[in-house]
This record gives structure tokens, C-alpha cells and sequence, in this order.
């Protein structure tokens, strides 16, 4: 009897300690990590680049510094496109089903 009635305290103790525990998030908050990139990481690279097109066309590689630079145009444009479809494709989701 002191066993049963010490058993049913512990259950309603950890049913009350489950329904008291704070909401989960919904998802994965990844701004964090995007602006990150965004103030680090892209800056870095982009320099890189800059480097390497300089030291190309001070060796006298100006076609391949050309090409390079249009490759590395058409790369943030397909980077920003795919920005810009992500944020289209996230209010087109919320549209629907809100």
C-alpha cells in the first residue's frame, strides 16, 4: 500500500515536471550560421580571389584573369539567385499554408 501510493506521487511528479517543461522550437534556427558566412567567410574568399586575379594579370594573363573574373560574376549571381529563390519559396510556403 505505502509502496502503491509512493509509486503514484512519483508518476504525477514526473507527469507535472512533463507538461510544465518549456515549449521545443518549431526548427533549426540557421541565421546564425548564414550571417556568419555572410560577415566572415564570403569577405575572406572574395579577397582570395582578388589576390589571385592580381597576381595573374601582373604575370601578364589578362585573358585568363578575364575569364576568371567573368566566372567568378556569373557564380555570385547564381549565389544570389538562389538567395533570392529561397526567400520567394519561403513566402510562397507561408502564403499557402497559413
Amino acid at each position: 500500500m505505502i509502496a502503491t501510493e509512493l509509486a503514484r506521487h512519483a508518476v504525477e511528479a514526473v507527469q507535472q515536471a512533463t507538461l510544465a517543461a518549456p515549449d521545443q522550437p518549431k526548427g533549426i534556427d540557421t541565421q546564425g550560421v548564414v550571417s556568419f558566412f555572410a560577415r566572415n567567410i564570403a569577405p575572406i574568399l572574395l579577397a582570395a580571389l582578388g589576390v589571385i586575379f592580381i597576381g595573374r594579370a601582373s604575370r601578364g594573363e589578362i585573358s585568363k584573369v578575364l575569364t576568371s573574373s567573368a566566372i567568378a560574376i556569373v557564380g555570385l549571381a547564381f549565389i544570389a539567385g538562389a538567395a533570392t529563390l529561397f526567400f520567394v519559396g519561403d513566402y510562397l510556403i507561408d502564403l499557402i499554408f497559413n
